[in-house]
């Protein structure tokens, strides 16, 4: 094959990455580009093996042989790397290593310059350099009294220090989260896989997979690079994470070939070859996305940045009035006065006091308190917030959660536990309502169909014991399976007794288009030389049974009567929110065992061994939790992936379902035009077999309707709905990096409960902001109106507080009222009264007549003290 044509475009042009007129320098001697790999595992279209003129030219040109693997000594002897990629430079070169660049952390200066960028800290810090130039030329200019002391400079000293201390609590708090969540993902890199090298298997740090590297694929594995399948047995691969589609894939070599990382090998063993590595590969691409976008200012910020902007307004404009009136009044008093004009330097003298009197005015009209005031606050809730487990990435969050109207959560994990367990079961047509009742059940029954359910529970099946990481014995694998295996351990049998003295000759993995599973094992004492035992959906296995095993071991047939009373027990335990597994098994003779296909389990003629119900409880304090928000004005909402009548139970239990609600599946949703999902979005309550292109409908048509949204996700499949959500909350454990990254909020203990918590912090800092503004208001009406009006009155235009004094005011009302108010911890009350409306005025109606009673009340009491106080008091 011509070297040249390796080296042809798949997709158009090689633009997207780099000038071509390097292409021979970046190739590195390798036939392939990043851009002609890139079309084997776009998921949208994409390209086989065979279109690029087969397997084994792609791993000629990608100089790698599938027997051996890549070579450690590929750079040549000299080469020191041990573990490192110096062994492979040229690769790592062409085609990038398996590691996201660093997002550029900002300094701490970039963090104090992010936190100064404001406009009213800005405003204040002109207004401190004016009065320090100013006062500093009063304490050292001619017309200075030798006995006064040279105070001045304190005015804009005092002012720039307020500012600085706003900048660096700022700072200082983004700069301490930043570590924090570095700290959090740090571990995230830290994992093996087995990888083909020098002719042996061998672990590696994910981190040192290099493209050409061929894979070794195992259940269980989670990917962390792209590839094509080489070989395979059996592999099925869970894609929703990566692509959002729920269905198990099944791969083979010939067209369904490619794996994306950030999939997830439900079943089977082969290899691949790995074609992308970091960056380049699709989990690479998602999160580098995920950086690029930017957060949009929250609603306080944009509502105290228009605040801020008014109230530097009517500052403005009410020292401009005092500077016009003081200096008209100046001239008409001099020229009335039968005197001659004072000499050109004092005139300026006494201009540049009344300059400074209208300057102070607009220092003090600005509430320079207010951004500190915000920031105390959020500093303080998002620290008191990771008490509650909650991980606040994105500091703004915080606030915007106190007006969520709305929380669309994930049931799986969040509602619920996720930890399956048999509550009630149907086996011989015996039953047991409560798991302690089931050892009485197994002395109701004979003991060899005891046997038969228990043996086919236990080869059936592909989850197994072990320690999890705080050293606990644990079943790992499917949730479904480790329910049913934690049952037969609860009933005495060892399931691995079982899988030790019984060979299982052919295995069908759990299919999530058939929704079953199944097993043949060797039988070689019975006249039937082989067992079939098969488990799944409930109303799927019944349907493939013909006969049912009554209690003493009769084998009788699935009449209408029977088929009846099972679908009933079906039904009724669909209510009680229990998933229902059916258990059946057949006899097969060896004729008939030869038949069998490989990829096809023979599910027909079976009998029906009985129902179970499996149950993932509720988390404790869920349904509290979900009768605080209602009662808070927050509607919640479930979407899951689980069927209708399930999840509708389950919604029930929870206190989200209620009379009225609406409950449906994803796809009718999605058949909706846009103004029935619209109107049907206002009564949804549960979202079953919902996708998550669905969830991200359901966040834009309550944004529409004006709701502030918080979501819950874990998978990489809910980064699109987390960083659309007003608020994205995403699992701490077993939520993927992709969603962490596109959050707002981790929940560290995944639990539905903390998101109240998050309200609760999210209404006490937007009521810290509304306690300060009325006191801060209050003040600087007061003292705006006072200096206005005693600056009038007085014969020499001098304010009764001097511009020193007033700053002194100024800056103890803002720091010791911010630290005072800014700190206070959420009381249960908040959680008594309706959200505030996105668009609701910062200051209220009540709010605004307390800030006007109270600065009318202060008002007249220093204008009555300036003007009697000292008969009043004997002075």
């Amino acid at each position: 094959m011509p070297h040249d044509n390796a080296r042809e475009p798949l997709l158009g042009s090689h633009h997207g990455h780099g000038n071509s007129n390097h292409e021979a320098s970046s190739t590195g001697g390798f036939a392939y580009t990043i851009e002609d790999l890139a079309p084997l595992t776009d998921p949208t279209n994409p390209t086989t093996p065979h279109q690029m003129g087969g397997i084994d030219k792609i791993l000629k040109g990608l100089k790698v042989d599938p027997k051996v693997g890549l070579n450690s000594d590929e750079a040549g002897s000299h080469s020191t790397g041990k573990d490192s990629d110096d062994k492979f430079s040229a690769r790592s070169k062409a085609f990038g290593r398996n590691i996201l660049p660093t997002a550029k952390s900002a300094s701490f200066f970039d963090l104090v310059k992010r936190a100064y960028n404001d406009r009213t800290l800005i405003l204040l810090s002109i207004a401190a350099f004016v009065s320090l130039g100013v006062s500093v030329y009063e304490d050292y200019g001619p017309h200075h009294d030798p006995k006064e002391p040279r105070v001045g400079w304190i005015e804009g000293a005092a002012i720039l220090a307020a500012v600085a201390a706003v900048v660096f609590t700022n700072a200082i708090n983004d700069y301490q989260k930043e570590r924090q969540f570095r700290k959090l993902n740090a571990k995230k890199d830290d994992r093996s896989v087995k990888l083909l090298r020098d002719g042996r298997e061998q672990e590696i740090n994910i981190k040192y997979i290099q493209v050409g590297d061929i894979m070794l694929m195992e259940p269980g594995d989670l990917l962390a690079v792209d590839g094509v399948i080489l070989t395979s047995h059996g592999i099925t691969c869970d894609e929703s994470s990566a692509t959002g589609e729920s269905d198990a894939l099944k791969k083979d070599p010939e067209e369904k070939c490619y794996i994306i990382s950030g999939s997830k090998v439900l079943d089977g063993s082969g290899r691949m070859l790995v074609t992308a590595v970091g960056s380049n590969s699709f989990f690479g691409k998602t999160m580098m996305a995920m950086r690029e976008a930017t957060p949009d200012e929250t609603p306080l910020q944009v509502k105290l940045d228009l605040l801020a902007e008014s109230i530097a307004k009517l500052g403005m404009a009410a020292a401009i009035a005092m500077l016009i009136t003081l200096v008209v009044k100046y001239f008409v008093q001099n020229a009335l006065s039968n005197e001659d004009l004072p000499p050109g330097n004092v005139i300026f003298s006494d201009m540049v006091k009344i300059v400074i009197q209208a300057i102070t005015i607009v220092v003090v009209a600005v509430p320079e308190g207010l951004p500190m005031a915000v920031t105390l606050a959020l500093a303080y809730a998002t620290t008191q917030m990771l008490r509650d487990n909650n991980l606040v990435r994105v500091l703004s969050a915080c606030e915007t959660m106190g007006n969520a109207t709305t929380v669309c959560s994930d049931k799986t994990g969040t509602l619920t536990q996720n930890k399956m367990t048999i509550v009630e079961g149907t086996l011989s047509l015996k039953s047991f309502t409560r798991m302690d009742d089931a050892k009485k059940w197994k002395t109701e029954v004979k003991p060899e169909v005891a046997q038969t359910i228990i043996e086919g529970i236990a080869l059936n099946s592909s989850a197994f014991e072990d320690k999890d990481e705080k050293g606990n014995l644990t079943f790992i694998g499917s949730k479904t399976e480790s329910a049913l295996l934690g049952f037969i351990k609860f009933l005495g049998a060892s399931y691995s007794n079982i899988r030790g003295d019984n060979e299982v000759v052919k295995m069908y993995p759990f299919s999530s288009a058939k929704k079953t599973m199944s097993c043949v094992v060797a039988t070689p004492n019975s006249d039937e030389k082989y067992r079939l035992y098969v488990k799944g959906a409930s109303e799927i296995v019944l349907r493939a049974c013909t006969h049912y095993v009554d209690a003493e071991g009769h084998i009788k047939p699935l009449d209408a009567a029977a088929r009846t009373k099972f679908e009933q027990i079906i039904s009724s335990y669909a209510d009680k929110a229990l998933r229902t597994i059916c258990l059946s098994y057949r006899d097969v003779s060896e004729s008939e065992f030869k038949k069998f296909k490989d990829d096809e389990a023979p599910n027909a003629k079976l009998t029906c061994l009985g129902v179970v119900g499996i149950q993932d409880p509720l988390r404790p304090g869920v349904v509290e939790s979900v009768a605080s928000f209602a009662e808070a004005g927050v509607t919640v909402r479930m979407i899951t992936g689980d069927n209708l009548q399930t999840a509708k139970a389950i919604a029930k239990n929870a206190g989200i379902l209620m009379k009225g609600g609406l409950a449906m599946t994803g796809p009718e949703f999605r058949a909706l035009s846009k103004e029935e999902q619209t109107e049907a979005v206002k009564r949804l309550q549960v979202l079953a077999r919902s996708s998550p292109t669905d969830k991200t409908i359901v966040v834009r048509r309550l944004q529409e309707l004006g709701e502030v949204i918080a979501v819950t996700g874990d998978g990489t499949n809910d980064g699109p709905a987390l960083k659309m959500a007003d608020v994205g909350f995403s699992m701490g454990i077993t939520g993927t990096e992709v969603a962490k990254e596109a959050s707002a909020i981790v929940l560290m203990d995944d639990n539905f409960s903390s998101i109240l918590k998050a309200l609760m912090w999210g209404r006490a800092v937007n009521d810290s902001v509304r306690k300060f503004l009325q006191f801060q208001l209050t003040v600087n009406i007061t003292a705006v109106i006072l200096s206005f009006i005693s600056a009038i009155a007085s014969k020499d235009n001098q304010s009764v507080l001097s511009a020193v004094q007033l700053l002194w005011v100024n800056l103890i009302m803002d720091t010791l009222a911010a630290l005072a108010l800014a700190t206070e911890p959420p009381s249960p009350d908040v959680l008594k009264r309706q959200p505030t409306d996105r668009d609701a005025s910062l200051i209220n109606f009540n709010m605004w007549k307390m800030i006007i009673g109270q600065a009318i009340f202060q008002i007249i009491l220093n204008l009555s003290l300036l003007h009697f106080g000292a008969q009043l008091f004997h002075l």
